[in-house]
């Protein structure tokens, strides 16, 4: 069966859930909770993509922008279907919807023990950013 990519709805999400957490290298927090998710993919209406073999869910990328730069988040196939270009393809579907909305750059994270990510990403001529820190904070400081 051909492989389709198409926008990710939120019907897709146990899907895309499942294979985010059957995936190694992908951190899974309280921001990818059904709900965030929803209102990530309305703020973001077709950004997000799946990729599906017949009913089977084999790949995701999320991906959105503040209006200034884009993100991607869980750029992610599922491990038996590696290496037949689909996270590729993926991506490059995410980029051009970018490009689209007047976004000229894009970030993306990827956990220092991820070797397989980070090495995709390297091939894809990915910008390693070695100067920069990243920091997190709660939007509900304690106390």
């Amino acid at each position: 069966m051909e492989v389709l990519i198409r926008p990710f709805e939120a019907a897709d999400y146990p899907a895309a859930r499942a294979l985010w957490e059957r995936t190694g290298g992908v951190g899974i927090s309280s921001a990818d909770e059904p709900a965030p998710i929803a209102a990530f993919l309305a703020r973001n209406p077709g950004l997000s993509l799946v990729a599906t073999d017949g009913e089977r869910l084999i790949g995701t990328v999320l991906c959105g922008h503040d209006g200034r730069r884009g993100l991607i988040h869980h750029l992610v196939t599922d491990p038996i279907e590696r290496r037949r270009g689909l996270a590729t393809r993926l991506l490059r579907a995410a980029l051009r919807g970018l490009a689209d909305a007047g976004i000229g750059k894009c970030h993306l994270l990827v956990f220092r023990s991820n070797a397989d990510g980070i090495g995709f990403w390297r091939g894809v001529g990915a910008e390693e950013r070695v100067e920069l820190t990243l920091f997190s904070l709660p939007t509900q400081p304690p106390g």
